[in-house]
């Protein structure tokens, strides 16, 4: 075991086997029996001595190590001691709008949702050992909850940097109290952009506090922390900082992104449950939803979805009901999942640190894993010399042939495309009849046979005519041939001459004249507006291109050539005059 003072390196061995020799109180030692957890990790007899004992302590050590109980045991028996000897947080604090609670004697800050979720769940019931609280605040849930929890008075607060800077900001939390202040995953508080929030929330904190600061690695923004928030900490670091990368087995495919889906669908399916990694939030809900297609069960992960969305992804994932959890980096760190047998880089890393972060997902407590990366053409290179780096030795492989999903994973907006084309080139849409050019919808059922009204209605025309041509070899004048309810008909009729207007009038007034118009004029039943749209509209549809019906000017000219006429007298339209024949 090596131990940090200071900038001392020393060697040490120990005997430390119990939480009890290292400091812990006997209500939490017991609670530690019954949830079965009586040897304590390297990071926690590293640092639990130093740290029960008051002093600010810079742990050094990777996610999975046991960091949680690290500090959580050391603030619950700073809370368990204060508790017996009187404690400045005892006293009641004003809230907002004269509200009564307790300022937290205790501050944890952490990067992600998902771990301040776990860091609650694993020290509440440890606190109900002492009768204390904890609760935990962050974005994505009930704003009121939270206020209700601060109002009530809490020991414990786990908090993320911008819930609870928009709580302070809103005069609900009070940080004057807080004796034991935590940062857990410092470095990825940095690489979050987060360290000025957390600057800003530490400032407001007494200054006379107990720091202590967990990360995995200790680059220039964790030292900021260090030299402006500890007082003489103590250095204390596991043998290994960061994941074992040589005890996975690390592959990487060429591959189109185009075949990237059905592959990964391969993969899960042979190696088992497998955590996948997107670059972007949209491409992880895409590529759930491909493996759903191709029979995956597969949840979705990522800073876009609701908290509750969250947890519900993330416990189906580790309770088996799912076999993939397709996530951003924020999956990376903070999550602790046993049993995953596959780490999938569908998007390669942007950084190395996130290569290594990733990969450790897999491989965990001495277990087996497997590393896939997915590589184009033009990401080898940089692949390559990012194995140089780690040392990491894998085979490049080719794009495998497919095994279980023989029908390619069709990318969704394609697929949607491919369908819509589909529809206009197979006229689907089009049964109620096509556009013309000119905005008018023409029926492609123009071939269709009259219905028995039409037929009807062309017999009586037809011997309307038949009385026409007698008349007309007698030396009557008559009028044109109608052919009612048929649209060339109907177009002649309107396109005739003044002269042949004028001419069918004078005929009307001798017996065979009014025969000859109330068969040309009178007999033609005014169509109605259902007909007059099935035919496609008259001579000024024609003309000007609109759809069916009567228009305007068609209208006014059938008014002009009947008027002076009475009205039909029944639904066979025999005008009144024809009753002339019999009285003469």
């Amino acid at each position: 075991m090596v131990l940090y003072a200071g900038n001392d390196r020393v060697m040490t061995t120990t005997t430390i086997t119990s939480f009890k020799d290292l400091g812990v109180p006997d209500p939490l030692t017991d609670a530690l029996d019954r949830m079965r957890i009586h040897e304590p990790f390297e990071i926690q007899e590293l640092t639990l001595p130093e740290a029960v004992a008051g002093r600010d302590v810079l742990g050094r050590a990777p996610t999975g190590s046991g960091k949680t109980l690290a500090f959580g045991l050391a603030v619950l028996s700073r809370l368990h001691t204060a508790g017996k000897s009187g404690s400045k947080n005892d006293n009641k604090s004003g809230g907002k709008n004269g509200s009564r609670g307790r300022g937290p004697a205790s501050l944890i800050l952490s990067p992600t949702r998902e771990l301040a979720e776990q860091i609650c769940r694993e020290l509440e019931p440890l606190a109900r050992e002492i009768d204390r609280n904890v609760l935990a605040v962050y974005g994505g849930k009930g704003l009121e909850r939270q206020i209700q929890g601060l109002r009530r008075g809490v020991d414990v607060l786990v908090a993320c940097p911008g819930r609870l800077l928009d709580l302070m900001d809103q005069g609900y939390a009070d940080l004057s109290q807080v004796e034991v202040a935590v940062v857990d995953e410092a470095d990825r508080m940095a690489d979050m952009g987060f360290l000025p929030d957390v600057r800003r929330i530490l400032d407001k904190t007494p200054d006379d506090r107990q720091t202590l600061l967990f990360s995995a690695t200790l680059d220039n923004d964790v030292r900021v922390l260090t030299d402006r928030y500890q007082r003489d900490p103590v250095e204390r670091a596991v043998a290994d900082l960061e994941p074992d990368l040589t005890t996975m087995s690390h592959r990487f495919i060429k591959t189109d992104k185009r075949e990237r889906a059905w592959l990964a669908a391969d993969l899960i399916t042979d190696l088992g449950p497998t955590v996948v990694f997107v670059r972007t939030r949209h491409g992880v809900d895409r590529l759930a939803r491909q493996l759903q297609r191709a029979g995956v069960r597969a949840v979705n992960l990522h800073g876009g979805r609701s908290q509750s969305q969250r947890d519900r992804a993330l416990a189906s994932f580790s309770n088996g009901k799912s076999q993939a959890l397709v996530a951003t980096d924020v999956a990376a760190r903070g999550i602790h999942v046993d049993g995953v047998a596959c780490v999938i880089h569908y998007d390669p890393p942007a950084e190395i640190k996130d290569y290594v972060h990733r990969s450790g997902r897999t491989a965990r407590a001495g277990a087996n894993g497997v590393v896939v990366s997915f590589l184009a053409s033009d990401q080898v290179k940089s692949s390559l010399s990012m194995q140089k780096t780690l040392g990491v030795d894998g085979l490049m492989e080719e794009t495998p042939e497919r095994r279980h999903h023989l029908a390619p994973v069709v990318d969704e907006a394609k697929s949607r495309s491919g369908k819509s084309k589909g529809k206009s080139a197979s006229g689907r849409k089009s049964s109620g009849g096509r556009k013309s050019s000119n905005g008018s919808r023409t029926s492609s059922g123009s071939s269709q046979q009259p219905s028995g009204e039409s037929r009807r209605s062309r017999a009586k025309a037809k011997s309307a005519d038949t009385r026409t041509e007698s008349g007309s070899k007698s030396g009557r004048k008559t009028g044109p041939k109608s052919d009612s309810k048929s649209n060339s008909t109907s177009r002649s009729s309107a396109r005739s001459t003044p002269k042949q207007k004028s001419e069918s009038t004078s005929g009307a007034t001798s017996k065979q004249g009014t025969e000859s118009k109330s068969g040309t004029t009178s007999k033609r039943k005014p169509k109605s507006k259902s007909q007059s749209k099935k035919r496609g509209g008259g001579p000024q549809a024609k003309s000007t291109g609109g759809s069916g019906g009567r228009d305007k000017s068609r209208s006014k000219a059938a008014k002009g050539k009947r008027s002076g006429k009475p009205r039909p007298k029944n639904r066979k339209n025999k005008p009144k005059s024809a009753r002339a024949k019999t009285t003469a």
